[in-house]
């Protein structure tokens, strides 16, 4: 089994780059919809994690077919083990908010999600970036070129632990 995570801040391009995988034949999973994801006690508060059951069993079922996951969640990081690649998405912080203002998910488009969004960017994007097997920027990339990239990892021999 190979599967990649797209990963990164609101607005980096993951839905984009996943509809265009898709249009391809590759296999993709948005996290962010379904039954993915839950909410937990953290110490520090509620967190919106994902449900690791859930994507162990998706990741089991996948045998050898590739699977490109898409998502952003503070236990991510617990998944990296299986994953042949965990590639961040990212833009410029005035290109991220301009793209959630004009897309379909409503999430973006407050104030409070746009302070949100500069917050995350400055503490959990270096944090992203520092165990990221790759990283794109997608101000300067089109859409089939961040394709292109995954598709090659997809295809580059490696040993998956999955």
């Amino acid at each position: 089994m190979t599967a990649v995570l797209l990963t990164g801040m609101s607005g980096a391009g993951k839905s984009a780059t996943l509809l265009e995988l898709a249009r391809r034949g590759i296999r993709v999973v948005d996290t962010d919809a379904g039954d993915w994801n839950e909410w937990v006690q953290a110490p520090d508060g509620p967190d919106w994690v994902w449900r690791l059951d859930r994507l162990n069993a998706l990741l089991d079922e996948a045998g050898s077919a590739s699977v490109v996951l898409a998502g952003c969640r503070s236990n991510q990081g617990a998944l990296y083990p299986r994953l042949r690649a965990v590639v961040l998405l990212t833009a410029p912080l005035p290109v991220l908010l301009a793209r959630v203002q004009h897309r379909e998910n409503p999430y973006g488009r407050t104030a409070d999600d746009r302070a949100r969004i500069a917050e995350h960017v400055a503490w959990v994007e270096p944090l992203l970036r520092q165990s990221a097997t790759l990283v794109l920027d997608t101000a300067l990339l089109s859409v089939a070129q961040v394709a292109d990239r995954v598709e090659e990892l997809l295809r580059e021999p490696g040993t998956d632990s999955g």
